[in-house]
């Protein structure tokens, strides 16, 4: 993990509004959406001005895939999830950001994106502070 994050990057402020920090990989802010009702990742490359994942060069897409599936891997142990939606939509916010969540065919959103589905239900801090902690621990 990475402690600090280059001096020219600023997380946008709908991530940081919607999420909760969980920690600083090589390249990644990795963040918990918080809504509740799905076990849901967001990576964030701090990569200032990127917002396409060609932005990238050659050894931050590895770096990046490599985060994903690090990600990735943490989730589907933690929640023995159905299937993993990954993606990097930026159609709401532009700046760079890969989802990966969680999907059970029995969840609030099954079988479309969860994206529009529904009210977020936000974490108590309780639960959220577990959470985080036990994501931050498998990194």
């Amino acid at each position: 993990m990475n402690p600090h994050p280059p001096a020219d990057f600023a997380l946008d402020p709908r991530l940081e509004a919607d999420t909760h920090f969980i920690a600083r990989l090589t390249l990644c802010e990795v963040l918990l959406m918080n809504d509740s009702r799905f076990p849901w990742l967001i990576l964030v490359p701090a990569i200032s001005g990127a917002t396409e994942i060609v932005d990238l060069d050659a050894a931050q897409r590895d770096t990046l895939w490599h985060d994903v599936d690090t990600a990735s891997r943490i989730l589907r142990q933690l929640t023995s999830c159905e299937k993993l939606n990954i993606g990097a939509l930026g159609n709401m916010v532009r700046q760079l950001h890969v989802h990966i969540i969680g999907r059970y065919a029995a969840d609030a959103a099954w079988p479309g994106p969860v994206w529009g589905s529904g009210t977020a239900e936000a974490y108590d801090a309780i639960a959220a502070r577990a959470i985080v902690n036990d994501i931050r621990s498998r990194f």
